[in-house]
Formats: C-alpha cells, structure tokens, sequence
C-alpha cells in the first residue's frame, strides 16, 4: 500500500525532497497561503512544530494559489515571506496545485480514500491539515477552521508520537 513516503517535495532551490527522509515522524502536511484569513495560523504552526519538533513531529507546508488566489508569491518572493515575514522554520515546499486538473500527486493521495486505504477529504480551502502517522499513513485531517494548537490537534499529536 502506497504512504506518503512515496512522494516527494519540491524544495524552493529545485530539488525534490523525498517524503521518505521523514519516515518515522509524525507530519502534519498542510496547504497555506499568504493572503487568506488563515495565514496568521503560521505562527500557531510554528509553536506547535517547536513543541514537539525534537520528540520526531515535523510539519510539512505546500503553497497552493487554488483557493481565490491568495497565494499569488512564488520562488523566493514566496520562501523569503514563510521564513522572514512568518518566521517558520519547519520545511516549505514551493507552490502546488491540491485540488483539480493538475492537482500534485500527494495530494491526490491524501486527499483520495481509494488511494489512502483510510479517510478522504480533499482541502476546501487553504490551510487544511493532514496529520500522518510514523507509517506514512493517513491518520487525521482538520478543517482550516481548526486551529494548529487546538486540544484536538495536539492531543492526536501526542497520541502518534507515542505510538511505537
């Protein structure tokens, strides 16, 4: 059965990151945007990455401008906004497509119950969350509405992290 360890990332200088140099960890895989309602979540994404960051938890970011184009950045513009202006330091992938025609291929997995062999719900906005276990499987989603600190979030955080 395919994982999200089969994927890979495209990293701001080109390269593709394979999705499998973070086997074993916890993600949180999400779909942002620097100009929705949302985008104050990056800080709550990066106090949640730095609360569990050592204890094998990464959060994973994938630019998308599918929803009303509110991430119209790309290239340097874009890494110089989530590293400066929002100060995350967990990975952030350059701009993909997570819904329609041309929708990148982890996205279609994690987003497609035949694929993922568990839940499917494809992002309706920006800022979805996709919790993933240290298996590469789909465990959880959260709606954009979700806060990345919410007792949920974190309480299935911490339920995966503890798994063996």
């Amino acid at each position: 059965m395919q994982t999200v360890y089969d994927f890979n990332g495209l990293q701001f200088n080109g390269e593709k990151k394979s999705l499998r140099d973070f086997s074993g960890k916890v993600l949180l895989i999400v779909n942002t945007a620097s100009r929705c309602f949302f985008t104050k979540q990056f800080q709550g994404l990066e106090k949640l990455y730095q609360s569990y960051k050592d204890r094998g938890f990464e959060i994973l970011a994938f630019p998308s401008n599918d929803f009303r184009q509110q991430e119209p950045m790309t290239g340097l513009q874009l890494e110089t906004f989530c590293r400066i202006h929002e100060q995350v330091t967990f990975p952030v992938f350059k701009r993909i497509h997570v819904v329609g025609k041309y929708c990148d291929p982890l996205y279609k997995f994690l987003s497609d119950k035949s694929l993922n062999g568990t839940m499917g719900v494809r992002p309706y906005w920006n800022f979805h969350k996709y919790l993933i276990d240290k298996q590469g499987r789909v465990s959880d989603y959260f709606f954009s509405f979700t806060h990345p600190q919410s007792p949920r979030v974190m309480t299935k955080i911490e339920q995966l992290i503890a798994e063996q």
